[in-house]
Formats: structure tokens, C-alpha cells, sequence
């Protein structure tokens, strides 16, 4: 779990730099008919669920760190499928967008 929020953490920094320093604004979707509300749906929730994981991984990692086990397991039973969620969505995401359409 360490080596997984090391790699989280070192792909969410790198994204962000890359992000905020491109200056060719955003990437357009291509895709047409149902794929479009599909991957809509996909990138919000993404982007939604994205954003609430990060707090709620710190929470879970600094509980297991300090051994509150009873604790952890409290909120690592939410944190693990939003994360999985949010990692395998982000490759969807990206495949949509750079290789599919």
C-alpha cells in the first residue's frame, strides 16, 4: 500500500505539473453518437470522485500508519473501490481521448 499512494502521489504531482503548464488549453473530445454522453459521464465522475479520494487516502494512509486499525478500516472500506474507480476510469479517460477517438 505504500509502493501504491508513493505511485499515486508521484502520477497525481507529475499530471498536475503537466497540466497547469500546457498552454495549449484543453483537449477536445472527437467522439460522436452515444460514446459522447458515455464518456462525459465517465470524465465527471472521474473528475468528481478524483477529487474527494485525496483527502480520504491522507486519512486512511495516516490511520494505518498510526496503527488505528479500527479506525482505518472504517474508512479504507470506502477509500479502496473510489480509488480503484478513479485509477481504472482514468485510463478510459485517456484512451477515449488520445487513442480511440
Amino acid at each position: 500500500m505504500i509502493s501504491a499512494f508513493v505511485t499515486s502521489t508521484l502520477f497525481l504531482t507529475s499530471y498536475l505539473i503537466y497540466h497547469f503548464s500546457k498552454e495549449l488549453g484543453p483537449t477536445r473530445f472527437q467522439g460522436e453518437g452515444i460514446v459522447r454522453p458515455v464518456y462525459f459521464f465517465i470524465l465527471i465522475t472521474h473528475t468528481a470522485l478524483a477529487i474527494v479520494i485525496v483527502p480520504m487516502v491522507f486519512v486512511t494512509f495516516s490511520r494505518a500508519l498510526k496503527k488505528r486499525f479500527d479506525l482505518h478500516r472504517k474508512i479504507a472500506r470506502w477509500t479502496l473501490p473510489i480509488w480503484l474507480y478513479v485509477s481504472v476510469t482514468g485510463v478510459i479517460v485517456y484512451l477515449m481521448l488520445y487513442q480511440l477517438y
